[in-house]
């Protein structure tokens, strides 16, 4: 390229950003005016009484956008870009709290900055009982736990802690759990010890068998927790998500370690909320069953003869009387629909206790 056609090109550089700059002063002018009328329709809300956070529109503006979108901008990339946006909007209304599982970094921390956006404000606790009281006293409107794992099987500490609260489930998400190594060491070999949370040194397992068969291995309460002792020990590494890395200082070794890439967990949203109605919803209960011949099949069959979809059962020790077992199911729709509310009613007869845990939006897994 001549000088001519340089200055050519540095030209029409200069006129593409100046164009830039306008769309940009026009977008960053229409979201101050989204939040202006988020701001009205929060006052509305809190004159009828209504929760501020609502997952079923949210859905709907996803969707209507992604119908929208005609590219080239990515789908992943508009919904993270209008969560954050819905996000402004919804602590504009009224400033929300997220009680989590920590520290910070954690997959559960991800799954509920994925959930409300980073303007909320988000509390970290040790422990998922910790998270459960938080919301149960006031102290965050809502909370986000794991509940269950796609290889590893359900978190059990969760189901229990339903028992005891009465706290409903308002949203769920899916997150797909990818491990990475991370270290203040740039090479595998120096590696001695590894921490990581039981659960994810169980799913890395192949790896870590391959490559550090020496390497002690150290459980921790959270991956999270494992970087931070990573951060500050030589010749150690933290099995945890490579968000982890930018917010701990390491470097990342290696990514993709699971031994199974189709690795997902299951995140819930407790709180007070009552999800209205959407076309796409999933109801959790739970129950104990009476100590009679055929009781649980007496429960269960209300479901199988109404054409329900039952997604999801586990049972618990109830921990209160021996040979005693909660029982929690997950099914397709929603309270307010007929048909479940009438199939709950034919289960109760045959139940010592039933509890409904929430319906709520489904999830794509």
């Amino acid at each position: 390229m001549n000088d001519i056609e340089s200055n050519q090109a540095d030209s029409k550089i200069s006129q593409l950003r100046l164009s830039i700059n306008e769309i940009d002063e026009s977008i960053l002018n229409l979201i101050n005016k989204r939040l202006i009328i988020a701001k009205e329709i929060g006052d509305i809300k809190k004159e009828k009484g209504n929760f501020v956070y609502d997952k079923s529109r949210e859905n709907q503006v996803m969707q209507r956008l992604n119908a929208l979108n005609k590219g080239p901008f990515k789908r992943q990339a508009l919904h993270q870009i209008f969560t954050d946006i819905i996000s402004a909007c919804r602590e504009i209304q009224t400033p929300t709290k997220i009680s989590y599982l920590g520290p910070e970094a954690t997959f559960t921390h991800i799954a509920a900055m994925e959930l409300f956006g980073h303007s909320s404000t988000y509390i970290p606790q040790i422990g998922i009982r910790d998270v459960f009281i938080d919301v149960s006293k006031g102290k965050c409107d809502y909370g986000v736990v794991p509940v269950e794992n796609s290889i590893e099987g359900a978190i059990n500490h969760t189901l229990d802690l339903f028992f005891e609260s009465d706290l409903k489930i308002c949203a769920e998400k899916y997150l797909n759990i990818s491990h990475a190594v991370l270290s203040r060491s740039s090479r595998i070999d120096d590696i001695e010890v590894i921490y990581s949370h039981p659960q994810a040194l169980a799913q890395c397992r192949g790896w870590i068998r391959k490559n550090l068969p020496n390497a002690v291995l150290s459980e921790c309460n959270s991956t999270a927790h494992a970087a931070q002792k990573a951060s500050k020990e030589e010749k150690t590494a933290a099995i945890a998500n490579s968000e982890a890395a930018h917010i701990y200082g390491l470097q990342i070794l290696e990514t993709n370690i699971e031994d199974h890439s189709n690795n997902i967990t299951r995140f819930l949203l407790i709180g007070n909320d009552e999800s209205n109605p959407t076309g796409c919803d999933k109801t959790s209960i739970m129950f104990v069953i009476s100590h009679v011949p055929g009781a649980l099949f007496k429960i269960l069959e209300p479901i199988a003869e109404s054409g329900i979809n039952m997604s999801k059962m586990e049972s618990r020790p109830t921990k209160h009387e021996n040979w005693s077992y909660f029982f929690f199911v997950d099914f397709d729709g929603h309270i307010a629909d007929e048909k479940i509310k009438h199939t709950i009613e034919r289960m109760n007869p045959y139940c010592k206790y039933i509890k409904l845990l929430g319906s709520y939006p489904r999830a794509q897994a």
